[in-house]
């Protein structure tokens, strides 16, 4: 093949090989063991371009991440600064609107009719060696 043809030659991939992607960025939270059942932590998160602010929350001993943001209005949900949790652990509240949410899903299952039904932001996290990473949503925001 001619030098011209080699630089207009389609790029080929040989089949069984995936192609290489770049791992998303991953950003450190914090410590595991620095966020007992039933607590939470707020951190920044850069999510299109912006720094949001997310929580991360330990459920049961499960942890689990959201953008801090109403799915009824876009508003913090913690009014008081990182409190989340309500009826006794078992539910997020936003306290702005009294909209609860489901702590292991992030379902809006009680509050304004708009919101329910609706899912909170989810953050992906990843724990390694004791430390809890998190990555930026991947997912498009309706509001």
């Amino acid at each position: 093949m001619s030098e011209r043809h080699k630089s207009r030659a389609p790029l080929r991939r040989t089949y069984g090989q995936a192609a290489a992607r770049p791992a998303p960025l991953r950003y450190r939270v914090t410590r595991a063991k620095e966020v007992r059942p039933g607590h939470s932590f707020k951190f920044l998160l850069p999510v299109r371009g912006e720094e949001e602010e997310c929580f991360l929350i330990n459920f049961h001993g499960h942890f689990h991440a959201f953008v801090n943001r109403c799915r009824h209005v876009p508003m913090p949900l913690d009014w008081v600064d990182n409190q989340f949790f309500a009826e006794q652990g078992r539910y997020l509240m936003c306290q702005t609107h009294s909209a609860y949410y489901q702590p292991d899903t992030g379902e809006c299952v009680a509050g304004p009719p708009s919101a329910c039904g609706k899912l909170l932001y989810r953050v992906p996290l990843e724990i390694k060696d004791g430390v809890v990473y998190a990555r930026s949503p991947q997912e498009e925001f309706e509001d």
